[in-house]
């Protein structure tokens, strides 16, 4: 694994990106702590599943009061009108 403080980081991008498409791991820090990872696109094993309609039938419940208005409490909260 390869790892640069930002200004390396600023100094050497083209470089880092190159290394990343090549498969080295790299790490960006700053402050001295670790903040991003250069990754090439498409290198995630997570691939974006297909949603199934109608999955959740059955096993969750909308209250009947779900759409009624919220109490004037929670709305000045909301609104920041509570300290």
């Amino acid at each position: 694994m390869r790892t640069v403080n930002l200004s390396q980081a600023d100094s050497h991008l083209a470089s880092l990106v190159d290394e990343a498409l090549a498969g080295e791991d790299v790490v960006i820090t700053r402050g001295g702590r670790p903040v991003v990872r250069l990754v090439p696109v498409g290198a995630t094993d997570e691939q974006p599943r297909k949603r199934q309609f109608g999955q959740w039938a059955g096993r969750i419940k909308v209250h009947d009061n779900f759409d009624d208005p919220l109490p004037e409490e929670m709305m000045r909260t909301f609104r920041g009108e509570d300290a």
